[in-house]
């Protein structure tokens, strides 16, 4: 009887070697360049199915209008700038040519002081920009129940980061979708499929004028829809 149980999980793992070497194998026949959302819950896409997340909706929309990258989502709920710091070494493992970086908001809303969340982010932007990445940064705003003066310098930490490391700037994550019922979960603070759909396009606005040309533009010069 032992016997058998030990073909039956030899053969086990001889299954799922195979499958995990065929993934290994489609990721690395995968050669279009990378572009990885490094954030947290609103990029992991907690609440929603994997395929509303805003980063896999950012993957169809750039495949609609003949953008030849690959989407990462490197997500991970309840992260703060910290821990985003102690993750660059596993972001730059997947060689992306551009990251889009949506950190913070946790860190504002444990009421973390604002010097350590903008260390932080300079850290993960220094590092990220050592090895050749183009960083777009993601701007957030707290509720204003947070103080004024507090909710004001998290704000600003965000320009006054783009603007000294020379980074292009999504100014509000949530533009158009923070505090909207119809737009957001029960819970108030993550998106909807839908509000994930309106944070793609505002974020294609800041990405398109980094981005090669449309692979299905190339012979005609014209631009994508």
């Amino acid at each position: 009887m032992k016997h058998k149980i030990h073909i039956l999980v030899l053969v086990f793992a001889i299954i799922l070697g195979a499958y995990a070497g065929e993934g290994a194998a489609s990721s690395a026949a995968d050669t279009r360049p990378r572009i990885v959302a490094f954030g947290d819950s609103l990029t992991a896409g907690l609440g929603v199915q994997a395929d509303e997340s805003y980063p896999a909706q950012l993957q169809r929309r750039l495949d609609s209008v003949g953008y030849h990258y690959r989407v990462i989502n490197a997500g991970v709920s309840g992260d703060t700038t910290a821990g985003g710091l102690r993750r660059v070494s596993w972001i730059l493992n997947n060689k992306p040519e551009l990251v889009i970086l949506e950190l913070g908001a946790n860190d504002g809303l444990r009421g973390l002081p604002v010097d350590h969340t903008q260390d932080n982010l300079r850290a993960i932007i220094r590092r990220l920009q050592e090895a050749g990445t183009t960083v777009v940064l993601a701007g957030m705003k707290l509720p204003p129940n947070y103080g004024q003066e507090y909710a004001a310098r998290f704000e600003s930490m965000y320009p006054k980061l783009a603007h000294e490391s020379q980074l292009p700037l999504i100014p509000f994550f949530l533009a158009g979708v923070g505090g909207s019922s119809s737009l957001n979960q029960a819970d108030g603070i993550h998106p909807t499929k839908e509000g994930y759909k309106l944070i793609v396009e505002e974020v294609l606005k800041v990405l398109r004028p980094l981005l090669h040309e449309p692979v299905h533009n190339r012979s005609t010069g014209q631009n994508p829809g």
